[in-house]
């Protein structure tokens, strides 16, 4: 896959040539290159930016070097182009999984208080955003989007089954993980990881997943468990640990009920 990355300051990508994804560089697997949208102004300082029409804080990026810059890219073939941006919809596993199959994207960082809507009308096929919170500009974003698309591609983690079995891959949070030694600081790792069953393993880590799931992410537990049909040993772990919650909630109740009778009268 080739990943070009439009941005006023490409110094910041750095660390995407590092570690695993720099190892899929080198492998010939993954290319990432950043672009200077900066090298593209044509007017007389070569800025990237301008003050907006109707007046308001800050500066807008120009469309002209951005235009510019996204068409030099596409000299030879049309390329997905996607703006980083708080109005676009949210990063998902789903969204990675389908832009893993491409092979060419462009992504467009914006800068200041945004991009001229006419280079985003002219040249963006979609807008994403990671998140639900506003950053100074859309490299930090650039950088999440392109090691969650690069990871999905075969051959850049190592093993196929890498990403396969991962949280928001299966539909569940990760179970957690342990190495060695068996016991650190008195803690010992769960029973069900040593003894080389597989089959019980595998009720371990689903389990696990599903109660962490129902704690922290009820809503995907929900989506998780609606409509699945599932073999009656598997039915078996997903029933024990959906009591497991409801014991533990029922004494959390009984807890709070209990903590509450036991207050003076004059408690305020």
């Amino acid at each position: 896959m080739n990943i070009t990355i439009l941005t006023t300051f490409p110094e910041m990508f750095a660390p995407l040539h590092t570690s695993i994804l720099g190892r899929a560089e080198k492998a010939g697997i993954l290319n990432i290159r950043e672009v200077d949208i900066r090298s593209y102004a044509t007017n007389k300082h070569h800025n990237t930016d301008d003050s907006p029409f109707g007046g308001g804080a800050g500066m807008v990026m120009l469309a002209q070097p951005i235009v510019d810059a996204i068409r030099d890219q596409q000299k030879e073939k049309k390329i997905h182009t996607i703006y980083l941006s708080p109005k676009g919809t949210v990063l998902t596993q789903k969204k990675a999984e389908e832009l893993a199959r491409k092979t060419d994207l462009i992504l467009l960082c914006g800068h200041y208080e945004g991009v001229d809507q006419r280079a985003i009308d002219l040249c963006v096929d979609e807008e994403i955003s990671i998140g639900d919170y506003i950053l100074t500009g859309g490299e930090l974003g650039a950088m999440v989007l392109t090691d969650c698309v690069a990871r999905l591609i075969p051959g850049v983690l190592g093993s196929e089954h890498s990403s396969e079995d991962e949280s928001f891959t299966s539909g569940l949070l990760e179970y957690p993980q342990y190495t060695r030694p068996r016991e650190f600081e008195g803690l010992t790792v769960p029973p069900a990881l040593l003894n080389g069953n597989h089959r019980e393993i595998a009720a371990w880590q689903l389990s696990e997943s599903l109660y962490i799931t129902l704690k922290r992410r009820p809503e995907m537990a929900k989506a998780y468990l609606s409509g699945r049909k599932f073999s009656r040993s598997v039915k078996r772990v997903v029933d024990a640990t959906l009591a497991r919650v409801r014991e533990e909630q029922k004494v959390q109740e009984d807890v709070h009920v209990q903590t509450e009778s036991e207050q003076p009268d004059d408690a305020v």
